[in-house]
C-alpha cells in the first residue's frame, strides 16, 4: 500500500479550510471590536470638559479655542491645528472652528478664569467674565462675579418656572381645546355640505347644524384670542428676563454681552478638579438621555429619538414575530411539498435580500396611500374634505408595519429550519402516545425549536433597529414635537410621526449646516444606537439560552 504523504493528508483532512474559517472569524471579530472602539473613543469623550487655551498667533491675533485635531498636508508636509473657537455669532461665516498653521502659533496659555457658556442658541461661548448686569434681579453684591452669574442664572430659571411655565401649560391646554373645536367645526361643516347635496334634508336639521357651526366658530375665535393673549404675555416675560446679561471679555480686548436667559450651564474647565469634571460629565449624560434636542439637533438630549427607536422595534416585533412564526410553522409542518410550496420558499428567501428602500416604497404605497387613506375616508371624512390626513400620512404605525414586512422573511426561515431540525422520532412518539398534531406542535415542537426561533428574531430585531431608508418615507422626521405616548386619550397615538436614532445620525452627519460642530453628536448617537441594539439583543439571547436550558432534556 502506498503511504499517504503528510501534505496530501493536510489537504484531504480539510485543515486549510479550518484555518481559513478561523481566520475569517478572527477578522470579523477584530473588525467589530475596532468599529466599537472607534465609536467609544470618539463618543465617550464628547462631554468631558476640555481645557480652553488663549491662543496668540505670530501676527498678534489672540482668541480662545479648544484644540481638536492636527493634520499634516501630504504635499507640503505642513502641520495645521484645528481649534474650536465657539462664539459663532462673532464669525462672519458663523463657524465655530478654525484651522491654524503650526508655524503661525506663537503661544498657548491656559488662564484659569476663561469660561465656557453652553447656550440655547448659537452654540457655546468662550470668554472671561467681567460683570453681570441684572438690574431686575436681586443678586448678592459682595461676592465674586462668578457667584453672581450663578445666582443670576438660578434666579432666571426660577422666574421662568414661576411665570413662563404656567403660561406655556395654559397655552398647551388651550391649543388642545382649540384643536378639538376645529375638528368639531370641520365635522359640522362637512355634515352641512352633505345636507345641501340632499334636497330632501329637513330644514330644521339644517338650522340646528348652522347654529352649532356658529357656536363652534365663536368658540374657536374666543380660544384663539385667549391663546394669542397668553402668547403675547409669555413673550413679554421672556423679553424681560433677557434683560439680564453677562459681560465677557475677549482676548482681543472687546466685550460681548450674553443673555442669562440663553444660558444652559457655565463652567471654567481650566480650574475644574477631576471630581467637578466627573459631575459635569454625569450631568451632560443625563441631559442626553432625558432632554429634547436643540440647536438643529446638534445639542441637548436625544430622549425623543431613543423613545422612538425602542417603540418602533417593539411594534415591529409585535407585527413581525407572530406572523413569521405562523408562516414558518405552516411551511415546516402543514404544507405539502410541491411546486407551489417550493415557489413560496424561494420567494421568502429572495425577499430577505430585497433592498430596504423597496420596502419603504411599498409601505408608502400600500399602508400610507392605501390602507391609511381608506381608514381616513371611513372614520375621518370631514378631515379628508379639508385635506387633513390622520392615517393617510406617514406615522409610527406604518413605519413599524413596513419594518415588520422587511424582517419577517428572516423569522420565517429561522422558524422553519428550527422545526425541521427536530427528529421525526419525536413527532412519532408524541402521536403514538395519543397526542394530536396540534398538541404535538404546541407542547413539543415549538418549545424544542424556540431557541432557533429566537435566533431569527434577534437577527430581525438587530436589522430593524438600524434601518433608516424605509423610515424616511413612512414616518420619521427631523424633530417630533410630541411623543406617540402621552396623557391625552387614547394615550397611544400610532399615527404621529416620530424620531429615530438612525435618521438622527444621517440628519446631523450629512444635512447639518455646520458639519464640524455636529461630529461629536454623530458619534454619541451612534454609540447610543449600538448600545440599544446590544441591550435588546442581550435580553433576547438571555431568553433564548433560558429556553435552551429548560427544554434541553427533551432533545434527542
Amino acid at each position: 500500500m502506498t503511504p499517504i504523504r503528510h501534505g496530501t493528508r493536510f489537504w484531504r483532512q480539510g485543515e486549510p479550510l479550518v484555518w481559513a474559517t478561523g481566520g475569517t472569524l478572527a477578522f470579523v471579530l477584530l473588525s467589530t471590536v475596532l468599529l466599537i472602539g472607534v465609536v467609544l473613543v470618539h463618543g465617550l469623550g464628547v462631554f468631558w470638559p476640555s481645557p480652553v487655551a488663549e491662543i496668540t498667533l505670530a501676527d498678534g491675533t489672540r482668541f480662545h479655542g479648544q484644540q481638536v485635531q492636527t493634520e499634516t498636508h501630504p504635499g507640503t508636509g505642513g502641520v495645521s491645528v484645528q481649534f474650536k473657537t465657539a462664539n459663532r455669532e462673532l464669525d462672519p461665516q458663523r463657524l465655530d472652528f478654525r484651522w491654524v498653521a503650526q508655524e503661525a502659533l506663537h503661544r498657548l496659555d491656559y488662564p484659569a478664569d476663561v469660561m465656557v457658556v453652553e447656550r440655547l442658541e448659537n452654540g457655546s461661548f468662550f470668554g472671561c467674565l467681567e460683570r453681570v448686569d441684572a438690574a431686575g434681579l436681586d443678586l448678592p453684591a459682595d461676592v465674586p462675579v462668578l457667584e453672581q452669574l450663578v445666582a443670576a442664572l438660578t434666579a432666571v430659571r426660577s422666574e421662568r418656572a414661576a411665570r413662563i411655565a404656567p403660561l406655556a401649560a395654559q397655552i398647551q391646554t388651550l391649543n388642545r381645546e382649540l384643536q378639538r373645536v376645529q375638528d368639531t367645526l370641520l365635522r359640522l361643516r362637512y355634515r352641512r355640505q352633505r345636507s345641501v347635496e340632499q334636497p330632501d334634508a329637513a330644514a330644521d336639521a339644517n338650522a340646528t347644524c348652522d347654529a352649532a357651526i356658529a357656536r363652534a366658530a365663536a368658540r374657536q375665535q374666543e380660544l384663539q384670542a385667549r391663546s394669542d393673549e397668553l402668547g403675547a404675555e409669555q413673550r413679554a416675560v421672556a423679553a424681560a428676563l433677557r434683560q439680564a446679561t453677562a459681560v465677557f471679555r475677549l482676548p482681543s480686548g472687546d466685550t460681548h454681552n450674553v443673555a442669562v436667559a440663553d444660558m444652559v450651564r457655565v463652567w471654567q474647565p481650566n480650574a475644574m478638579s477631576v471630581w467637578a469634571k466627573c459631575r459635569h460629565y454625569a450631568a451632560k449624560v443625563w441631559e442626553l438621555l432625558s432632554d429634547e434636542p436643540r440647536e438643529s439637533n446638534t445639542e441637548g438630549g436625544l430622549f425623543p429619538a431613543i423613545f422612538g427607536t425602542v417603540m418602533l422595534v417593539f411594534l415591529m416585533a409585535i407585527t413581525c414575530f407572530p406572523l413569521g412564526v405562523v408562516a414558518g410553522v405552516y411551511l415546516g409542518e402543514y404544507a405539502r411539498e410541491g411546486p407551489l410550496v417550493k415557489t413560496v420558499r424561494i420567494a421568502v428567501n429572495n425577499l430577505a435580500g430585497v433592498p430596504s428602500i423597496v420596502y419603504g416604497i411599498f409601505g408608502l404605497g400600500f399602508f400610507v396611500y392605501g390602507i391609511g387613506r381608506l381608514l381616513d375616508e371611513w372614520f375621518y371624512p370631514h378631515l379628508v374634505e379639508a385635506n387633513k390626513m390622520v392615517f393617510g400620512t406617514g406615522g409610527l404605525l406604518w413605519a413599524s408595519l413596513t419594518l415588520g414586512l422587511l424582517t419577517v422573511p428572516v423569522v420565517i426561515v429561522s422558524t422553519e429550519e428550527a422545526i425541521r431540525t427536530i427528529p421525526q422520532g419525536v413527532r412519532a412518539s408524541s402521536l403514538a402516545l395519543g397526542a394530536t398534531k396540534f398538541q404535538t406542535l404546541v407542547r413539543v415542537l415549538l418549545p424544542m425549536s424556540s431557541p432557533g426561533i429566537m435566533t431569527g428574531f434577534i437577527l430581525a430585531m438587530a436589522r430593524a433597529a438600524g434601518e433608516v431608508a424605509p423610515l424616511m418615507i413612512t414616518g420619521v422626521v427631523k424633530l417630533a414635537p410630541t411623543l406617540p405616548v402621552d396623557t391625552q386619550f387614547p394615550y397611544f397615538h400610532p399615527d404621529r410621526k416620530f424620531m429615530h436614532l438612525g435618521f438622527h445620525i444621517f440628519d446631523i452627519g450629512f444635512q447639518s449646516p455646520n458639519v464640524e460642530a455636529s461630529k461629536p453628536m454623530v458619534f454619541v448617537t451612534t454609540f447610543l444606537l449600538v448600545l440599544i441594539v446590544l441591550v435588546m439583543s442581550s435580553v433576547a439571547i438571555y431568553l433564548r439560552n433560558s429556553m435552551r436550558r429548560r427544554f434541553q432534556s427533551r432533545d434527542i
